[in-house]
């Protein structure tokens, strides 16, 4: 029902067109307004407290449908910073918050973190700072630009004096659901990108038939569309988990699994498109390049699979099989 509500709102103001606005230096309010006036920031807020009261696995396919209209706005961050903030005494902010999963802080108290996904847009950021939770003032922050077109991620630091006292001890959920959340943007947007390029395999005509029926385009479009299948069923495992932040394992899979796709389905998308693939006037430049940024944020698969292959390691599993089929779960219960 909510992702059936949220995607209507998508449709209207999510458009190729007010994404290309949005990052031309448009002011991104008309996107964020809409969303957050329908009341849809306190989906994982519980009924009590006046929210949604949704589940993790309730919460996924919003996460994905973000990602498949390529959202210029960092809602799906903001819907996760708030229950994240539930359980501690500081005040829900009021605006566009983020996650950094990962915040260092230097010697003298200053604090750095880099690509911060929508750290050139956002209020405020929700930061893992050393395993503690602590949410920074992005206004305070000084912000430098990824360099990359048409991206939001930036590096922001603060000063000590703009850094406030840790509000949890629960830092490192931070870098779990921001993860998560890239993993379900990542197959939402991979579903884009197949869709459209199927839709065009079967209109674009060659030697009087389509060129969706030749073989060597039917077999790439296959393989393309195990993995896009491969990584929706990842990302699903990462929201499987029946508490407020998606598990550790589970992510790090669908991290893993969801990043490893990136280049092989942007690469095979453009190579079926040919040469109008690459133009910045047709609308797949819009998800690709976002597939791409999305693969980086919070740590490519080496980073996760990193994690995964310790686990492999210290857990007690007969196969590899019994590992794959029951860790992710025991973990996420």
């Amino acid at each position: 029902m909510f992702t059936e509500a949220i995607e209507a709102i998508l449709r209207d103001h999510v458009t190729p067109e007010a994404i290309r606005a949005i990052e031309k230096g448009g002011a991104p309010s008309l996107v964020w307004n809409a969303l957050e006036e329908a009341g849809f920031l306190a989906l994982l807020t519980p009924e009590s407290a006046g929210g949604a009261g949704l589940s993790l696995p309730a919460i996924a396919p919003v996460f994905t449908a973000l990602g498949r209209y390529a959202m210029p706005v960092p809602f799906a961050q903001s819907i996760a910073a708030r229950a994240l903030l539930r359980d501690t005494d500081g005040a829900v902010p009021a605006g566009m918050t983020t996650l950094a999963g990962t915040c260092r802080r230097h010697q003298d108290g200053a604090l750095e973190a880099s690509h911060v996904p929508f750290g050139m847009r956002c209020d405020h950021v929700l930061a893992n700072v050393d395993g503690e939770l602590v949410l920074l003032d992005a206004g305070a922050a000084e912000r430098t630009a990824c360099g990359v077109h048409g991206s939001a991620s930036g590096m922001l630091s603060w000063r000590p004096a703009a850094v406030p006292a840790s509000l949890a001890a629960n830092g490192e959920a931070v870098l779990l659901f921001s993860a998560a959340i890239h993993a379900a943007a990542i197959a939402g947007a991979m579903d884009r990108v197949f869709g459209m390029t199927l839709q065009y395999c079967n209109d674009r005509s060659q030697f009087g038939k389509s060129i969706g029926k030749f073989q060597a385009v039917q077999h790439q479009l296959s393989v393309m569309a195990q993995h896009v299948a491969a990584a929706g069923i990842a990302s699903e495992l990462a929201f499987s988990g029946e508490g407020i932040v998606p598990g550790g394992l589970a992510t790090a899979i669908a991290k893993a699994r969801t990043s490893m796709a990136v280049p092989l389905v942007a690469s095979t998308a453009h190579a079926l498109h040919g040469a109008i693939g690459v133009t910045a006037e047709y609308d797949l430049q819009l998800y690709t390049r976002r597939l791409h940024e999305w693969r980086m944020a919070d740590g490519s698969e080496a980073f996760w699979n990193r994690m995964v292959g310790n686990a492999v390691l210290t857990q007690q599993h007969t196969t590899i099989a019994d590992f794959a089929r029951t860790a992710p779960y025991d973990a996420a219960a």
